[in-house]
């Protein structure tokens, strides 16, 4: 039996309460851009020993990685405005479709590029691979080390689920329907790349492979803003 669809509009919202929906859209556009801009950015200050091929995202951060502090902050930023996109306009944008969207905006929050990222400072390794003499094992000796190692890949978990959830949300929403099986699709290739970060996430190509999944999480999240933010008038 097929679900009832939802009236079109999806929330009765102020004048004020739009602007301030579209406001965070372009901010979450923004932050993505400058998570990856950065990250991009600071491969060139780490030394001859960093690969950007085989090293991760996570040693450009670490406590003894060259502006290591300075990236976490950028990080961190960036996931407090995803938090904020979330809950200011992912959330009102789909609510009407109810539980899905409930559960598609929860996860987003909770997702790497959300609080993943907001904790960024507290997840610092304890060195960097590129470092003589550090093992995975050696980065994981501190806190941060260990708090990165068990969040990110359920943030990245969380982002996958979340894309299905809001595509649910959208096949609800006459106004969204048309979004729906590019957030489907979108999910099963973010899926994709973190099958493919598992397999070769300790070889020598397993920075490159998490770069591939950062870059596709950062598009899949701006292009979602950019629609909200053009659909909400």
């Amino acid at each position: 039996m097929r679900e009832p669809v939802v009236a079109p509009a999806a929330v009765d919202v102020s004048p004020r309460d739009t602007a301030r929906v579209r406001r965070w859209a372009a901010a979450a556009v923004a932050a993505n851009a400058a998570f990856v801009f950065f990250w991009l950015l600071a491969a060139s200050w780490q030394g001859p020993r960093y690969s950007v091929t085989a090293h991760t995202i996570s040693d450009m951060y670490a406590e003894t990685a060259p502006g290591g502090a300075f990236l976490a902050v950028v990080i961190t930023l960036c996931g407090a405005a995803v938090l904020l996109f979330t809950r200011f306009s992912v959330w009102p944008a789909l609510r009407a479709a109810g539980r899905p969207a409930l559960v598609g905006t929860v996860l987003l929050a909770t997702s790497i590029y959300g609080l993943g990222d907001l904790l960024s400072l507290f997840e610092r390794e304890a060195c960097r691979q590129a470092d003589p003499g550090c093992t995975a094992s050696d980065q994981l000796a501190n806190a941060g080390g260990a708090l990165d190692a068990t969040l990110s890949p359920l943030g990245v978990l969380s982002l996958v689920a979340a894309g299905f959830f809001l595509a649910a949300a959208m096949k609800k929403l006459p106004a969204w329907q048309d979004l729906a099986a590019p957030t489907r699709r979108a999910a099963y290739v973010l899926l994709g790349l973190l099958a493919l970060n598992a397999v070769f996430g300790g070889s020598g190509i397993g920075g490159l492979c998490e770069r591939l999944l950062a870059v596709a999480g950062a598009a899949a999240l701006s292009l979602l803003a950019i629609e909200v933010r053009r659909r909400t008038r």
